[in-house]
């Protein structure tokens, strides 16, 4: 008997009631795998291209590099000088400050809290007059070329919640993050690399680093095509990107494409987004095997260049490093590019281990910078650096044990800087009161600051929704307004 008709007759009731409800449905749902660019009739499945109708406005950029700072960077030791802090260091912070104010379980009440300096010396830099510490030497340089936002604040006081909160709109996991929503609206530049790459790191000997969760780069609801692809520190890149002993490349193109073949089959039966992704990360991980070798090899950059990185720009996984890959990725076509770094928490080693935060980051982030505007690439792309909060104006420890000195969460107020993509160079945005405690004019909130991103991409952020659950969702959920005084 034929395979087809046997398997017609051992059909259980079940299998064909859910057959025939497929069938009712097909166009409906064909409709809105068109949508989503994974239809396989008149289509390629393994398009990466974007929606239809984007961009919704004229791009001022095409990339994105996020200088990620986990931990939270302390804003009134670094951008926000606050000369009242030392004025009043030791004495209790005044309770009109703190109260009603929630913090961290480390700290709970803060009545009584004392204030704590900045704990190195500021000064003005540049034809802006930025105000920028001494930690931060390489960054000061380019004060011109920034754009500083001292009034971002967030809704959230843990660390978890508030990363989660500012790369995917929300403080639970399972909502697309940021680069998966660019990579979903925009698509892919390059057909050889992925369109989101993320890159971590930490600081060597570093006892306060963040777990970096895979969700901070997922894709969410979105079909898991749109996730991150994360570069490792070690080994192979990308996982898997070597042929096992004894395979050749010519032996793995015949494999994918009888593979690809099979999941075609299936796609067309089941219809699922899954399957789509699955034949398209296939070819992209075969690409990526002749493509990310040559992105990787560093050895033709100059000295000069490599210098400017600073003295751990050839060790792999290092943020020196990172901040190279990033500059030769979006080069390459990658539209997002996401560099986590951990342990800025200091909660009692602001005066040791900051040092080490600076000295690991300040001199890649301004290089990255100055790299991307020689080659002509700043205009076209839109680097932001900060963390997902800030840290009390208070101290946390002993004011008497310096070397233990630190400083608690802070979600009223932090700062952040942004080169490029269309930002006005040379100028701060936003003011926090005398203490650097509160917002106090201008403020910026996650969602807004989600929205400018978007819209300096070209996309409406009201506009690039996506419908799981019985809902539209967007990336700022129902919130968010485009900080227009920044833009050039």
């Amino acid at each position: 008997m034929h395979p087809a008709i046997e398997s017609q007759l051992l059909s259980t009731r079940r299998q064909l009631l859910s057959s025939a409800g497929t069938g009712v449905g097909l166009a409906a749902l064909s409709g809105l795998l068109q949508a989503d660019g994974l239809a396989a009739d008149g289509a390629d499945a393994t398009s990466l291209g974007g929606l239809p109708g984007l961009p919704h406005i004229s791009p001022k950029v095409k990339n994105i590099i996020y200088l990620f700072q986990n931990g939270a960077p302390t804003h009134v030791d670094l951008f926000d000088h606050k000369p009242e802090l030392e004025r009043l260091h030791g004495q209790p912070i005044p309770e009109s400050f703190v109260s009603g104010k929630r913090f961290s379980t480390m700290t709970g009440d803060a009545t009584g809290k004392l204030v704590l300096g900045g704990i190195e010396p500021f000064q003005q830099h540049g034809q802006s007059g930025a105000t920028v510490s001494a930690l931060m030497p390489h960054t000061a340089k380019i004060a011109d070329k920034l754009c500083f936002v001292k009034g971002m604040h967030t809704d959230h006081v843990n660390h978890a919640p508030a990363i989660t909160f500012l790369l995917t709109g929300f403080q639970l996991p399972g909502r697309p993050s940021l680069g998966a929503w660019l990579n979903y609206g925009l698509g892919n530049q390059a057909d050889n690399l992925p369109a989101f790459v993320v890159m971590t790191s930490l600081s060597r000997g570093s006892s306060c680093g963040q777990i970096f969760y895979d969700f901070y780069w997922g894709s969410g609801f979105l079909p898991s095509r749109f996730q991150g692809v994360k570069f490792r520190s070690g080994g192979d890149p990308v996982l898997y990107l070597s042929n096992p002993q004894g395979v050749s490349r010519q032996v793995k193109r015949g494999l994918l494409d009888d593979l690809a073949q099979l999941n075609e089959l299936k796609l067309q039966r089941q219809r699922d987004p899954e399957i789509a992704t699955r034949i398209a990360q296939y070819e992209m991980g075969f690409k990526m095997q002749a493509s990310v070798p040559e992105l990787t090899d560093v050895s033709g950059e100059s000295k000069a260049t490599l210098d400017m990185y600073g003295p751990s720009v050839l060790e792999r996984g290092t943020f020196a490093h990172n901040c190279l890959l990033a500059r030769r990725l979006v080069e390459r076509g990658t539209r997002c590019v996401q560099l986590m770094h951990a342990g800025w928490d200091q909660h009692n080693s602001l005066t040791t281990e900051l040092y080490n935060q600076v000295r690991d980051t300040d001199q890649p982030s301004a290089a990255l910078v100055r790299d991307l505007e020689q080659r002509g690439l700043l205009d076209e792309t839109l680097v932001i650096w900060g963390g997902e909060f800030g840290r009390t104006p208070f101290l946390q420890g002993d004011i008497n044990n310096r070397k233990r000195w630190g400083r608690d969460h802070h979600p009223y107020a932090f700062t952040i800087w942004m080169a490029g993509g269309g930002m006005k160079p040379g100028m701060s945005y936003g003011a926090t009161d005398e203490l650097g405690f509160n917002v106090v004019s201008d403020g910026v909130h996650v969602h807004d600051l989600q929205a400018t991103i978007l819209h300096q991409m070209g996309i409406d952020h009201t506009k690039l929704t996506y419908r799981f659950q019985g809902r539209q969702f967007r990336l700022t959920d129902v919130h968010g307004e485009v900080v227009h005084e920044i833009l050039g």
